[in-house]
């Protein structure tokens, strides 16, 4: 019989943190969105949303439904670049409410962003693995001291997932060196 996941230290600054750098990540590639579907505001609205908590803002309703209208605006998406991107800002939204779990499925949480992000700037580049290397470069050396900290508290990352499961475990790892 499973066992429920003990729980971790995972202070309010560390939750922003996060937050911010997802929303970071994320804001990378609304770009990318944003040309396809040029009046679909709801991505934009979860990095604003993630970057204002992120600032001090509130945890509220508004920041939780931006996040469920982006991961919406993904399945919608025709493009996938663009619903990888929307997917990103999903996530950015979403990291504010990360579980002090310690959890491998977490590790999605904190880091889902910038591996949407980085897949849909790979499929924007007809797959030029150059252009994802730099963008995972990019999150590593981006991210701030709260992202690596909350990682060595979690179980690394779990299989699975396809390309972003892929990138996910890569940033992980690389985080955790």
């Amino acid at each position: 019989m499973p066992t429920e996941p003990e729980d971790i230290e995972l202070s309010e600054h560390e939750l922003r943190e996060i937050a911010g750098y997802a929303a970071d990540c994320a804001r990378r590639t609304l770009s990318i969105f944003e040309q396809t579907l040029p009046t679909d505001t709801r991505p934009r609205e979860a990095i604003d949303a993630a970057h204002a908590f992120a600032a001090g803002g509130r945890r509220t309703a508004a920041l939780r439904q931006s996040a469920w209208a982006a991961y919406k605006a993904a399945q919608e998406a025709d493009s996938p670049p663009a619903a990888d991107a929307a997917r990103a800002a999903s996530h950015a939204a979403a990291a504010a409410y990360l579980h002090p779990k310690a959890s491998a499925h977490q590790v999605k949480h904190v880091l889902g962003a910038a591996a949407h992000a980085a897949r849909a700037e790979e499929l924007a580049s007809a797959e030029d693995r150059r252009v994802t290397a730099g963008t995972l470069e990019w999150a590593r050396h981006h991210a701030p001291p709260a992202v690596p900290a909350v990682l060595g508290r979690l179980p690394a990352a779990p299989p699975g997932g396809g390309r972003v499961g892929e990138f996910i475990r890569d940033l992980d790892a690389a985080l955790r060196a």
